[in-house]
Formats: structure tokens, C-alpha cells, sequence
């Protein structure tokens, strides 16, 4: 394997995959910029099934990623923005991966297949949210080819970074 370009596998959650991503994302590392606590078991219920619905509606959703092994770590996708607040109707690109694969190629390489699904659905454009002390996800943005259109105040009081890329 090599370590720039690890080999991943995307696919649409499975109602398993719930307990799988409460198990990895258990990591107070992984969630710090999701609120820092780890999420309820029924968070990831509610999660899978939603994307399982964006898969079937849009084409597009938060795909499972698998390792070269077939192991679960993490997910990346597209989604609706799902809150009433910032980008409002855009479709954002997300990614959260296990801390024992961090640094090491998996999620760039998956949000690249990522992408390329979402430009193969004809999605014209898609926006990362990405909070400014959140250095690895600024990273990972940059290296996808995105551009930083915009900061702002997230309601921690944090700054947080809208990142955008368009296809075409």
C-alpha cells in the first residue's frame, strides 16, 4: 500500500454500519470539532438511514469507507446542508475517519472518489464547513482542490472556514 494513495471502497451505509461509525467516532480526538463528545448510538441510526435516502433521491450521500481489508473506518460523502443556518440549499462534502487512520492518504483518497460521484450526479458545486482550528480538514479541502470562499463565526464563537469547489 502505498501511503499516499491507500486503496478505499465507498459504499451506501448499511443499517450495521450505525454501531460500526458509534464505535469509531467514541474518540474524543475524532469529534472534536463535532461537538467534542461522542454522539448516541441513535445519532448514527438517524445518520445511516438519512443517507441511505440521500443515496436514493440525489444519487449522493455519506458513503461508508472501507479499507483494503474490507474494514469500516469512517465515512465521506455529499449531503444537503442539513441546518438552518450557513450554506442553506448548497450540498456539502464531509469526511470523518477513525483516528487510527488519520495522516496516512485514506480520507483524501476517498473524497476524491467522493467527487468524482458527486460530479458524475451532475451536483454543479459543493461546500466543506470546516472549523478554523481544524488544521487536518483545511488540509484535506486544499489538496481536493478547494477554495476558501469565506469565514465566519461558528456559535461556539469559533471561526470557521467555507471552503467551495465547482465542477465544469
Amino acid at each position: 500500500m502505498s501511503e499516499q494513495h491507500p486503496t478505499v471502497e465507498l459504499r451506501v451505509p448499511t443499517e450495521e454500519d450505525a454501531y460500526a461509525w458509534h464505535r469509531l467516532f467514541a474518540d474524543p480526538d475524532v469529534m472534536e470539532f463535532q461537538g467534542g463528545a461522542p454522539a448516541e448510538l441513535s445519532v448514527y441510526e438517524e445518520l445511516t438511514a438519512r443517507q441511505r435516502m440521500h443515496d436514493a433521491q440525489l444519487g449522493v450521500c455519506f458513503w461508508t469507507v472501507l479499507d483494503e481489508a474490507g474494514e469500516v473506518i469512517g465515512f465521506t460523502g455529499a449531503q444537503p446542508w442539513p441546518r438552518d443556518w450557513g450554506p442553506v440549499g448548497e450540498i456539502e462534502i464531509g469526511w470523518r475517519l477513525a483516528r487510527p487512520y488519520w495522516g496516512k492518504g485514506y480520507v483524501t483518497a476517498a473524497a476524491r472518489q467522493a467527487l468524482e460521484r458527486v460530479r458524475e450526479a451532475g451536483i454543479p458545486r459543493v461546500v466543506a464547513m470546516i472549523d478554523d482550528r481544524n488544521a487536518r480538514s483545511i488540509a484535506v479541502a486544499e489538496r481536493l482542490g478547494m477554495a476558501l470562499e469565506e469565514t465566519f463565526t461558528l456559535a461556539s464563537g469559533n471561526t470557521g472556514r467555507r471552503y467551495a469547489l465547482s465542477f465544469g
